[in-house]
């Protein structure tokens, strides 16, 4: 693979279900639903996977833990994050950093913003001040705005081991 830096974008989306419990950034936040999802339906942790593989020019998550899979059913989207990591380093890269955005009307997450940065970086092997996270409302418009679910966006950069990582 080439060198030099190298930048992925990642987006998932998933809807509220009762009966589960709603897991972002690896932290259990209390709320009255959870996420529909084979996995445990993080949806930040799934763009930020999916922005890492991007970087390196991978297929998407689904490749690697499809739907429906049984050996994915509930599997803690932080070791979905270490797979995604695992494959920088295979691939002869670094991770430099990632930042993401979650869009939601609630529930509020500012107050869980650095256990999920410390999670995030520890699954990728980043300082957790390298993982950006932030949190908007989508303005009352659309399914996120109807509080039917939650959206997450995410960019990483990459940059191949032997220029170091700054």
């Amino acid at each position: 693979m080439v060198g030099g830096d190298m930048v992925g974008i990642g987006y998932d989306v998933h809807r509220f279900v009762e009966g589960r419990p709603l897991v972002l950034g690896g932290v259990t936040i209390p709320h009255s639903h959870g996420l529909d999802g084979h996995s445990d339906a993080d949806v930040l942790c799934h763009a930020v996977a999916d922005a890492v593989l991007g970087a390196l020019g991978e297929p998407d998550i689904g490749h690697f833990f499809p739907p429906g899979d049984p050996n994915c059913l509930g599997i803690s989207s932080l070791k979905i994050l270490e797979l995604a990591a695992q494959r920088c380093r295979d691939l002869g890269f670094v991770l430099v950093n990632v930042d993401a955005s979650l869009v939601a009307e609630a529930p509020k997450v500012l107050p869980h913003r650095l256990a999920m940065q410390e999670n995030i970086g520890k699954a990728l092997g980043l300082a957790a001040n390298r993982v950006g996270i932030k949190a908007t409302t989508n303005e009352r418009m659309g399914f996120v705005g109807r509080s039917e679910g939650i959206a997450a966006m995410a960019v990483a950069m990459v940059r191949a081991a032997s220029e170091g990582h700054g």
